[in-house]
């Protein structure tokens, strides 16, 4: 059986190794079943994607909608690297599941409008799916109105041309679309629980997402969340694809 690959971008180890263990966790993959890279860490090596079952795209630290002249350039070789990945990914219309910097990559290389417009705080919101949502196979199972965790700076203002719209919520109006038949992104976490967003938010306290001083006050809002459905569609995917 392929395997599946999954790209991160977290510099900080505790929170790549976090999101790569809670990856396995919700898809159910066994770790010789699931790849990772680390973007940020150097070159993107060659691939052929014909050898995996599907790509996986984590979150991580850069927003693609920041000026070119204040990206790094680890960011700046990243992006390229991602979007020459979904040229040909999105042109074959092969298995692709981008999580909260999905949005931000596949949203930019399809000609959607990604700024800072309907950025979110640390926390669990509602979400309501569109009729296309409700008949799409990788939310079967999930409820037409469910809660999942957010926290991001830039979100998706305008969809991408070509994109159909999964899941919306009141504060953003994008937060999962589908292109073609197998290439999704979402602007929410299906990758985190109460535990992993917990300690997300002690990883990335100093990141700008919150005051460092409201921790707490964060953390007691985000621990009586039940976020439960998010998951099932790593599950599905891996169920579809693999």
């Amino acid at each position: 059986m392929r395997p599946f690959l999954l790209l991160s971008s977290r510099p900080e180890d505790e929170a790549a190794d976090e999101e790569y263990a809670s990856f396995l966790r919700f898809t159910g993959l066994p770790a010789d079943r699931l790849r990772r890279i680390r973007l940020e860490g150097g070159p993107l090596p060659a691939l052929d994607l014909d050898g995996y079952a599907g790509v996986l795209l984590g979150g991580g630290p850069f927003n693609s909608s920041d000026a070119d002249d204040e990206k790094s350039p680890v960011q700046l070789r990243v992006e390229r690297e991602v979007s020459g990945l979904l040229d040909e990914i999105v042109g074959r219309d092969l298995p692709f599941f981008g999580a909260c910097y999905g949005i931000g990559t596949l949203g930019t290389h399809q000609g959607g409008v990604v700024d800072r417009t309907y950025g979110e705080p640390v926390s669990a919101v509602e979400l309501t799916l569109t009729p296309e949502g409700r008949a799409d196979p990788l939310l079967a199972g999930v409820p037409d109105r469910f809660e999942a965790f957010v926290g991001h700076k830039e979100a998706c203002r305008v969809l991408p041309p070509r994109a159909v719209l999964l899941a919306s919520s009141p504060a953003c109006p994008v937060q999962m679309f589908r292109v073609g038949d197998n290439v999704y992104a979402t602007q929410f976490h299906p990758e985190l629980d109460v535990p992993g967003i917990v300690q997300r938010v002690h990883i990335y306290q100093d990141a700008g997402y919150f005051p460092p001083s409201e921790l707490e006050a964060v953390i007691a809002r985000l621990t009586p969340a039940v976020v439960t459905h998010p998951p099932r569609l790593l599950a599905n995917f891996v169920a579809r694809y693999g």
